[in-house]
């Protein structure tokens, strides 16, 4: 009976001291901590793009099948309501892609001279609705374009966001667009990639129009609001942007990627409109 208890005692485990029980503990913490972390940067990075780019590919299909099938009820109410989302936009954060507008930021006029063409400006769509369809054929981009910047209700969407009192598609001035380069959909996350010559398009109910790129500027900083006056001139990069009054387009988003800290732009010219 001797050797059989003692065989017994052998096989209880002696009790840990308080200092290994914390160690364990707090090892325990640390990888529940560190999944928890993992998690959230997958859904971060991979749900949410996910999820708005599937958002966004149906506000797509929707459009194009409102305007081959108008109704009655399809004409955007033209409005000039003060929103959450306002010029400069109450939503700061991280992924911000916006540039702060300033004072005179608004467009120089609604179209060429004319009331020809007049027409094939597009109208002032309400408040946060996809009104257009932008593409960008050398990044395999088509994407939504709605009024406003705000992040939960369009720019987390997978939408390209208008800066509210630019100018709409084919008006005098400057028709400034917002979107995210990392998460949410991120549509505008290649345009570093754009070049001189390449063509962005801009689909709306009653015209398409064609713009064609011209100049970019690389960084600039979240403030600089020159970057879509009606002229667009960068106030921080003095050389970078125009002297003369056109029909622009900018582009603006995050730079580098996965921060706020400054602004990469790319500026285009409108060379064509093509009613429907």
């Amino acid at each position: 009976m001797a050797p059989r208890a003692a065989r017994r005692a052998a096989r209880v485990r002696p009790a840990r001291s308080p200092g290994r029980r914390a160690l364990w503990t707090g090892a325990e913490v640390a990888v529940t901590l560190g999944l928890v972390l993992l998690l959230l940067v997958v859904h971060q990075l991979w749900w949410t793009n996910r999820q708005a780019k599937a958002d966004a590919g149906h506000k797509v299909q929707a459009l194009e099948r409102e305007w081959q099938h108008p109704t009655a009820t399809d004409q955007p109410a033209a409005t000039d309501q003060p929103g959450s989302d306002g010029a400069a936009g109450s939503d700061e954060a991280d992924d911000d892609p916006a540039v702060t507008p300033s004072a005179g930021t608004g467009s120089s006029g609604t179209g060429r001279s004319g009331s020809g063409a007049r027409r094939n400006v597009a109208p002032q769509p309400r408040w946060d609705q996809a009104y257009a369809i932008i593409s960008i054929p050398r990044l395999g981009l088509r994407a939504p374009v709605a009024q406003g910047i705000s992040k939960p209700n369009v720019l987390n969407h997978g939408y390209v966001g208008h800066y509210p009192g630019t100018a709409q598609p084919g008006g005098a001035g400057n028709f400034a667009l917002a979107g995210h380069r990392n998460t949410h959909g991120e549509p505008f996350r290649y345009i570093n990639r754009l070049r001189r010559g390449d063509t962005v398009t801009v689909e709306t109910k009653s015209a398409t129009y064609t713009y064609v790129v011209d100049k970019s500027l690389a960084q600039t900083s979240a403030s600089d609001g020159g970057v879509i006056r009606p002229v667009p001139r960068s106030r921080v990069v003095p050389s970078a942007g125009y002297s003369a009054p056109g029909y622009y387009i900018t582009l603006t988003t995050c730079t580098p990627e996965f921060t706020s800290r400054y602004r990469l732009v790319v500026w285009g010219k409108l060379s064509r409109v093509t009613p429907r």
